[in-house]
């Protein structure tokens, strides 16, 4: 299989005007022709559901909360990045697109990343309009904030809830399309299989989660915006909900799953406390602009964080990267932390904890202006701890919080499999072996409002399709293969519950696939992972009946589909063999403890392409070529 990313030549700057300009067009009578699945209503789905009906393509949405306002776009907090320069301080679209190529260890195809950037600047336009509450200066211009991984203030953000403030935005563009009928929402839906007809998407299949009936919806072409797959780990910052079986059963279809070993931890999350957690609370990286993060400098130090005099605290982001400070990338932070934590330097009951201190911050800018800045993370801490962050410095631990693989997926965001569109996190696309905080937002939005409306276009331009009927066979055999699932998964009645099974699986790839990895802990994990996933289907127990609602199945189908993934994951890490971003071999490390390369090996997106049930996936190699920022050691020092 030959992986052509379709980039574009020529001067960089210029790429995404000529591909916009060569892509072919659908004339405005003709787009009523059309119809166009998008699953998914986060900041990617939301905005190209609204964005493609506006247009004037009859769009069928779907997703599996009971509004589309409740996407786990809701819960980003810290901003989103885009390279106006109000500032003044240095910042273009050239320095965002560097940042993030040198942010994702130079693991990021440069095509996709510079129109990443360029696009940023129209998304905060965009916002703006439909009435998003940026935070403003006092004279009323746009504020900004400043983010791990730059040196530059480009992070546009509301308070601490940037993510539900877009979403509201994105979700008023999608209800107006709605009220004008353009869109047909299907909320409470989950979709279980793609259905592919002479080699193209053209469909998928869902099951209502309320009545538990299965459907057939079919279309000239499917989106799938449905996020990235954290949960595997269990404990995660993920909601409970969001799932990676849109993208895995697309996956099993025929579309190449793209680097699943990069998983980013998030450096500021509030430690676990106990085994019966089932998810991790995230506070915000715009928390590192003003909180200053220490471990005690002696092992075992037991005393109030207040009674430790400065001479006998260690702020060891400043003391090792004085240039960046507390303001290096997340997957930087994250391994100094894990590191002091080993060294037996953590704090907490567990010993799993850093501080992250706003007493300096407080002193200098008085308590008003710290609350006004970051008043309700403050509050979302206190609830959560029981502890007041203005009087005693927070404690956080890094945690599984966004994935950098995903869908594999070219230029145009099309897959390996003509028609199926993939947007936001559950592509691979823009971010490398590890994402800067504020980016995510921003990708989200450029996929859905800016890219995939003329790449889509250009696709149903370009693609004769035949009219297809939900009795063509294979529609019938992708409904009657999700049938087929559901009654296996009923069938088992073991003794085990699903969430024992996800939460031993979530154990596992983090004990061995998570913030380090070693050759002979994925090993291990190879070995333990399918034993668990034949004991999954002979003793997991799934409570009620099919066509009702059944919590527990939804729950099963999803572990299933989490099972087969983190087998990939691990291999995809053990074939690595090398240190990038997130994916941290121990083998490969420098002399000072950075991530260390292996550019001659692996500069190239692993892209695995699923064989079949028991059968090993094929790896397929798209290499990586850096015109513009050349590979180099990372240094935030």
């Amino acid at each position: 299989m030959h992986l052509d990313s379709k980039s574009p030549s020529g001067p960089i700057e210029k790429r995404w005007d000529d591909s916009k300009f060569s892509n072919k067009l659908v004339n405005p009578a003709n787009k009523r022709k059309y119809s166009v699945i998008v699953v998914g209503t986060g900041l990617a789905g939301g905005s190209a559901a609204a964005t493609l009906a506006e247009l004037g393509y009859n769009v069928k949405c779907f997703c599996f909360q009971d509004s589309p306002r409740r996407a786990h776009s809701i819960a980003a907090q810290g901003g989103i990045n885009a390279a106006k320069n109000y500032q003044n301080d240095g910042d273009s679209i050239y320095r965002l697109f560097y940042d993030t190529v040198k942010g994702g260890d130079f693991r990021a195809r440069e095509s996709n990343v510079y129109r990443l950037a360029q696009i940023s600047v129209s998304i905060i336009d965009q916002c703006v309009a439909q009435g998003v509450p940026f935070a403003r200066e006092y004279g009323g211009t746009l504020a900004n904030r400043s983010f791990g991984g730059a040196q530059v203030s480009r992070t546009f953000y509301a308070r601490g809830q940037t993510g539900q403030q877009l979403l509201i935005g994105a979700y008023s563009a999608l209800s107006r399309q709605i009220g004008a009928g353009r869109v047909e929402m299907f909320p409470r839906t989950e979709m279980l299989d793609l259905i592919v007809i002479d080699g193209k998407a053209r469909g998928i299949v869902t099951r209502n989660l309320t009545s538990g009936r299965t459907e057939i919806h079919l279309a000239d072409a499917v989106v799938l915006g449905t996020g990235g797959y954290g949960n595997v780990f269990y404990l995660s910052t993920n909601a409970k909900g969001s799932n990676a079986t849109a993208i895995w059963r697309a996956h099993k279809r025929g579309a190449l799953f793209a680097n699943p070993c990069f998983t980013q931890i998030h450096p500021t999350c509030i430690p676990v406390s106990g085994d019966y957690q089932s998810k991790l609370t995230l506070m915000s990286e715009s928390l590192r602009n003003d909180g200053r993060i220490w471990v005690p400098l002696k092992p075992g130090e037991k005393r109030s964080p207040n009674d430790i005099p400065e001479s006998e605290r260690d702020y060891y982001l400043e003391r090792r990267y004085p240039s960046f400070g507390n303001l290096v990338p997340r997957d930087v932070a994250s391994r100094n932390a894990k590191n002091c934590c080993d060294e037996g330097r953590g704090i907490g009951e567990t010993g799993l904890g850093v501080y992250l201190d706003f007493a300096d911050a407080i002193k200098r800018l008085g308590k008003n202006l710290v609350r006004e800045r970051y008043g309700n993370l403050f509050e979302m801490y206190e609830r959560i701890t029981g502890e007041d962050p203005y009087t005693v410095p927070m404690r956080i631990y890094p945690a599984i919080h966004y994935t950098m693989g995903g869908l594999w997926v070219d230029y145009q965001l099309q897959s390996t499999i003509p028609g199926l569109f993939v947007i936001g996190e559950a592509n691979f696309s823009d971010h490398g072996a590890n994402r800067l905080g504020a980016s995510a937002l921003m990708q989200g939005l450029a996929d859905g409002y800016f890219i995939l409306p003329y790449t889509l276009g250009n696709y149903l331009a370009n693609t004769k399709l035949e009219n297809v009927a939900a009795d063509h066979p294979a529609a019938k055999q992708a409904l009657d293969g999700v049938d087929v699932l559901t009654k296996k998964l009923l069938s088992v009645n073991g003794k085990r519950t699903v969430d024992s099974f996800h939460r031993e699986l979530g154990k596992i790839i983090w004990d061995y696939c998570g913030m380090a990895r070693t050759a002979e802990g994925l090993r291990t994990a190879l070995k333990r992972l399918p034993e668990l996933r034949q004991e999954f289907w002979t003793n997991v127990k799934v409570a009620g009946e099919n066509e009702e609602l059944n919590q527990s199945l939804e729950k099963a189908g999803r572990v299933a589909d989490f099972l087969e993934l983190g087998e990939l994951m691990c291999h995809d890490a053990l074939d690595r063999n090398e240190s990038c971003g997130g994916h941290f071999r121990e083998e490969y490390q420098t002399s000072e403890g950075e991530a260390l390369r292996d550019d001659a090996n692996f500069s190239y997106v692993a892209a695995w392409e699923w064989k079949g049930e028991g059968v090993a996936q094929a790896l397929w190699k798209e290499p990586l070529d850096f015109e513009y920022v050349h590979p180099s050691q990372r240094s935030y020092k």
